[in-house]
């Protein structure tokens, strides 16, 4: 499936994905960055999907809502403030799953990183949280406006956690998915997870291709709860690679397990991550691709294109990024 469907969907190479919409210009998750990301040219959109109360899927990065609205604000909402473990850590905040989608929807958007994007600091209170179904109706509505098929490469945040409160994250996005003609291998989705059960678990009620994340440090939380002594590093070896391609068609990777950092920040040689998962019939897309400084190699400050033009020799198949606009410049 996995090289047909990305000759398909791409015009170039690799594949711009969005990352949380244009979030270098707008707040992340709001229908405003999604829509300013397609018109730059991205070919996927990624929405982060949490949950609300009453079981509607919607796009914030986190469940905890204070960093990215306006909620800590809102008088009627004080006595939402909770303190919760999530994923291990204990989080203090007001969280999605303890709002109605009504209710979230009094809310309004703000930039979560203004200290190094105060440009995006003016549209604070002016965009609401988007469901994933308006987000669906936005890149339909647009791939018929401007002419080309945009894909939606969502992302299920925290799924242990939700299952554990009984609000499954899986289910309600088949079913939203395949309402809105999503289905089989070549349907321009992605989706992916930082866990390995809820991928396997979908890779039984879709054809949707999927995508096993993996970070350059720590190990799923799933593999925490389950006694599974391994680590992302682990399954980025020849050996998880191929048990990742028992369930998934794509890996979406740190950039730092393809070109390491030194202990200085500058960037090293390649390593194998990417011809290994090409082997093992794996498509590679690497995150997370930004403009500013604080996100960039020593080697290439105020200079992104110099870094995109690096990763992209290393035959990567995709990349997330904050500025789609300068990602598709290359």
């Amino acid at each position: 499936m996995t090289f047909k469907l990305l000759n398909q969907l791409k015009k170039q190479t690799p594949i711009v994905i969005a990352h949380r919409g244009a979030s270098g210009y707008r707040p992340e998750h709001t229908i405003a960055g999604y829509e300013l990301a397609i018109d730059m040219g991205a070919d996927f959109i990624e929405p982060d999907l949490v949950i609300t109360k009453d079981g509607v899927l919607i796009a914030r990065h986190e469940n905890e809502i204070s960093g990215t609205t306006n909620v800590a604000d809102k008088s009627e909402f004080a006595s939402r403030k909770k303190t919760k473990i999530i994923n291990g850590a204990s989080i203090a905040g007001w969280f999605t799953e303890d709002f109605t989608l009504a209710e979230l929807k009094k809310l309004r958007a703000k930039e979560r990183i203004p200290k190094l994007r105060p440009q995006n600091t003016i549209y604070d209170g002016l965009f609401e949280i988007p469901t994933l179904q308006e987000i669906i109706d936005l890149v339909q509505r647009k791939s018929l406006e401007v002419g080309r098929t945009i894909g939606i490469y969502p992302e299920t945040k925290y799924p242990s956690y939700f299952k554990s409160i009984n609000l499954s994250l899986e289910d309600n996005l088949i079913a939203v998915l395949h309402e809105n003609g999503y289905t089989g291998n070549q349907a321009p989705v992605f989706i992916q997870s930082f866990e390995v059960s809820n991928l396997k678990e979908l890779s039984k009620k879709t054809d949707l291709p999927l995508v096993q994340l993996l970070s350059s440090t720590g190990k799923p939380y799933d593999f925490l709860l389950n006694g599974d002594i391994r680590t992302y590093t682990d399954l980025a070896t020849v050996k998880g690679l191929k048990e990742i391609a028992e369930y998934a068609q794509c890996i979406g990777v740190n950039k730092n397990l393809i070109i390491p950092k030194d202990i200085h920040g500058k960037l090293q040689l390649p390593t194998s991550l990417v011809e290994d998962a090409h082997k093992a019939s794996l498509l590679v897309h690497a995150w997370t691709f930004r403009n500013e400084n604080e996100f960039l190699p020593v080697d290439f400050q105020n200079n992104p294109q110099k870094e995109y033009e690096l990763f992209r020799n290393t035959g990567i198949d995709g990349l997330f990024s904050d500025y789609p606009d300068t990602a598709l410049t290359i």
